[in-house]
């Protein structure tokens, strides 16, 4: 039943918490104006306001112009609006971010909103939402499409006194860290629960806990939670002395931090990555894993990205069903086969090595990798994946792996695929649809 039908039946005196499905351009247009016929219901009631916006950001649309006819207005149009959360409709969609950087001041202005959460361009929104157009704000959860180095403009650097939750989740890899990151951090002397996810890149040192302890943490006395997910990638020369997982884990422990995990691993000739993350692992997204990671069970993730020169064995994909079981989205980029094959097993360690399950997993993405874990996954006789419907696979790979589309091996785990994903398009052989029934148009 649509939003019109159920407001239609009644007047809702009481109605003050309201969330939208579907959300997009075509709602804020129609029913978040003065014109609407739910004016009286939205204008003066709503004070809690949840939108799963399903508009995909193409790129066609400019999120300020997207900003300014979608986001802005709401702000406008909701005289009491305390609440306001814009968030994915699913987690493999991304709708367009607001993007304020060149808009007019004014433009996303309230005196009254406390909590935010919202996905913004750059952290220059970050900076322009925190200049003092939100001055009530409590609670910011914020998702930064990319962290760069490039900003020219002078940014606000006063406390920001009434911000007591911050989160900062970005996916990118950013080298902005320490001159972007660091600075508004810096101004929430107040803060008192801080969620940091961040993957950082092209640094001479990981950060560790001396690092977070003198950059950031010193600088919140009142923080009684801080929950983070830090990856640094640093280069180095042989000059170097290597760390270990002990020697980033005793920079926490020197600071009082005892829940934590990290890994250590210097995978390529000269680099290296570190991840550190505070226990229980909250976030649904962990990238660039490597053969080496912590024997803790990550309950949260959904997405996971392993990368690594060395290869992945047997062990390593069983250890992955055990610490990730509620995997759905896989990524692997491997081009290294192991030492060993499934063909050169023995009777006796068949059994014993024959049977992956992934029960939860939806897509895989097997771009870059070697034509043996192609294999491995859709062998029926090596993994099982009842769910699977999607797979990224350059097409000449797979024409191999099922020697043209008539191997009757890995005929049965190709049953259920809805979606191949290839690295471009072209005239597909009938062979194709036959040996993937299920596959949509």
């Amino acid at each position: 039943m649509s939003m019109e039908r159920i407001l239609l039946i009644g007047t809702f005196p009481n109605l003050t918490h309201l969330k939208v499905f579907n959300f997009g351009r075509h709602i804020a247009l129609n029913y978040f104006t003065d014109q609407s016929i739910f004016q009286h219901i939205f204008k003066h009631q709503i004070t809690e306001l949840i939108l799963e916006n399903s508009d995909q950001d193409s790129g066609i649309i400019l999120s300020e112009e997207y900003t300014a006819n979608v986001y802005a207005p709401i702000l406008t149009f909701f005289e009491n609006l305390t609440h306001l959360s814009i968030v994915e409709s699913s987690f493999i969609s991304q709708y367009p971010p607001l993007s304020i950087c060149y808009l007019p001041s004014n433009t996303f202005f309230s005196s009254i909103l406390k909590k935010l959460c919202i996905t913004v361009e750059s952290i220059n929104d970050c900076f322009h939402l925190l200049d003092g157009r939100l001055k009530q704000l409590t609670t910011f959860i914020v998702e930064i499409r990319y962290i760069n180095n490039n900003s020219r403009i002078v940014h606000n650097t006063n406390d920001l006194p009434n911000l007591k939750c911050f989160s900062l989740t970005c996916y990118d890899e950013t080298d902005a860290y320490d001159n972007q990151v660091i600075p508004i951090l810096r101004r929430m002397t107040y803060l008192e629960k801080l969620t940091l996810y961040i993957r950082i890149r092209n640094r001479s040192t990981f950060v560790d806990g001396t690092n977070l302890h003198e950059d950031i943490l010193i600088h919140m006395p009142r923080l009684r939670k801080f929950s983070f997910h830090i990856a640094t990638e640093i280069r180095f020369d042989d000059s170097v002395h290597h760390l270990s997982d002990n020697d980033i884990q005793q920079t926490f422990t020197d600071i009082g931090y005892h829940q934590i995990a990290c890994s250590v691993n210097y995978c390529r000739k000269y680099r290296a990555i570190c991840h550190v993350f505070s226990l229980p692992f909250i976030f649904n997204r962990l990238e660039k894993i490597t053969n080496k990671f912590p024997n803790i069970i990550f309950n949260h993730v959904i997405y996971l990205r392993v990368a690594d020169a060395i290869p992945f064995e047997y062990e390593f994909f069983i250890r992955i069903t055990k610490a990730f079981p509620s995997l759905k989205y896989f990524s692997i980029i491997n081009v290294t086969p192991p030492l060993w094959n499934f063909n050169s097993y023995t009777a006796d360690n068949i059994d014993s090595r024959s049977y992956i399950e992934y029960l939860n997993l939806t897509s895989l993405s097997v771009n870059y990798v070697d034509d043996y874990y192609i294999e491995q996954f859709l062998l029926d006789t090596k993994t099982y994946a009842p769910r699977l419907t999607e797979i990224k696979v350059h097409f000449h790979r797979l024409q191999t792996v099922t020697e043209n589309f008539t191997r009757d091996a890995t005929r049965y785990n190709c049953r259920n695929i809805k979606r191949l994903i290839f690295e471009k398009t072209m005239n597909y052989p009938k062979q194709l649809y036959l040996y993937f029934p299920s596959l949509e148009d």
